[in-house]
């Protein structure tokens, strides 16, 4: 109740400055000597650092006896952490700190004695530089593309397949033997390209057909189901409008092939050692899952093992049942092949080697896949050892390896340049 009072009367005072002025009292004021030290600074800031700045500054100013006494008003919690384990005073962000810095900003050119116009260009400024710097990315560590990717391709499998039902119901009131011969959809789809009005196929047609379907019995029975077909007449406008639709089915298909493509370079280029222990896919999953790259090496091997299964791990907590063993990565090969009785164990490994893959992805300078293809071996050795017991080897002489095959690649760079 007596923090709402004064925020209320911090509130009344903020509106005029000669009111506020006798609320707070500037004892010293210090400009950044430069963009490049300002931006350094809001970026220590964002991530709760203690810059040198800001440590020499408050050095200056804080008694040196007694800090534990002192209240210090912050408002990022991360920054007032730092500060309070630097300096022992105690840092507050709840309450009226909030509302007396709010009448700081408000009213600082009054208090520094600078003009406004001034205030409001640096501020201007430092955010577009803030804002660039925060987009701003290297091309060999673009998540976002493979995040935006992967949910791109996972909407294309549900509308082409949506699609392609629609066209096969479509196209089977006039020729229904079809559906029953051909059963992959691009395939079905680029036939009824071809075939369009069954009663005028022909003989000439069977080499292009046997070039979709790749099997010249099949295309010689797709022949012979058109010539005896017990489907209905079509007239040439429903056709038009089959061929139409079938055309943007078609090149769905092909434009998501292409994206799967572009998704597997991104992988590679992104996260190779991720992309060798789990596949692109299942890779690029877990990436849009934990939100980037960086976020999924922050992760304990616990956290990546149920990534995507939160639902059922909050509904077992609630319920008092069974925790899930695995989320997204239970469509890996691995514990999809691993017995009933060791998917457990074999996704908490799996888990454990995806977080390291994930960690030496987003904090190397070189990209390269032989950490995550080791870490593979080690999976399959670990399957192995679950099922005939024979002993893997340790970790720290699959590591010893990967070194050893990463001075061995990075040594013969220069060599390859030179040639």
């Amino acid at each position: 109740q007596e923090a709402a009072v004064q925020t209320d009367e911090i509130q009344v005072a903020i509106k005029t400055f000669p009111l506020f002025s006798k609320m707070v009292k500037l004892v010293s004021f210090i400009p950044f000597t430069s963009a490049e030290s300002a931006l350094e600074n809001i970026n220590a800031v964002s991530e709760g650092i203690l810059s040198e700045f800001l440590r020499t500054f408050l050095e200056s100013h804080l008694p040196s006896k007694n800090r534990g006494k002192i209240t210090v008003g912050v408002s990022e919690d991360k920054l007032g952490s730092s500060i309070q384990e630097e300096f022992g005073v105690t840092c507050v962000r709840t309450g009226p700190v909030q509302e007396l810095l709010r009448g700081i900003r408000q009213h600082l050119s009054k208090f520094t004695e600078l003009s406004e116009g001034d205030l409001e260009k640096a501020q201007l400024g430092l955010g577009h530089r803030y804002s660039r710097a925060k987009v701003k990315f290297n091309i060999h560590k673009a998540d976002n593309m493979v995040i935006q990717s992967i949910a791109l391709l996972d909407q294309l499998d549900k509308d082409v397949n949506t699609f392609s039902m629609r066209v096969r119901e479509w196209y089977s009131w006039h020729f229904p033997e079809l559906v029953k011969i051909v059963g992959d959809n691009y395939m079905f789809a680029r036939l009824v390209k071809l075939i369009k009005n069954k009663t005028n196929i022909s003989e000439d047609i069977i080499d292009q057909i046997t070039e979709i379907v790749a099997d010249a019995d099949k295309a010689q029975e797709v022949y012979s189901a058109a010539r005896t077909s017990m489907g209905t007449d079509i007239s040439e406008i429903d056709l038009k409008s089959i061929e139409d639709f079938t055309d943007k089915v078609i090149n769905l298909t092909e434009y998501r092939l292409r994206l799967q493509q572009y998704l597997l370079k991104k992988m590679g280029d992104c996260a190779p050692n991720l992309s060798a222990l789990m596949g692109e896919t299942i890779g690029a999953r877990l990436i849009a899952r934990a939100g980037s790259l960086t976020n999924l090496a922050k992760f304990p091997a616990s956290t990546v093992q149920i990534l995507g299964a939160e639902r059922a791990l909050f509904q077992a907590l609630k319920k008092k049942g069974n925790t899930p063993k695995h989320g997204i990565i239970f469509h890996s090969g691995f514990i999809q092949k691993a017995a009933a009785k060791n998917r457990g164990r074999i996704s908490r490994y799996l888990a454990n080697k995806a977080a390291l893959a994930s960690r030496i992805d987003s904090f190397s300078e070189t990209p390269t896949s032989i950490f995550g293809t080791k870490f593979r071996g080690q999976v399959e050795e670990r399957m192995v050892f679950y099922e005939k017991g024979v002993k893997p080897r340790k970790n720290i002489d699959v590591m010893r390896e990967a070194m050893l095959e990463l001075a061995k690649e990075e040594s013969e760079k220069p060599s390859t340049s030179n040639k």
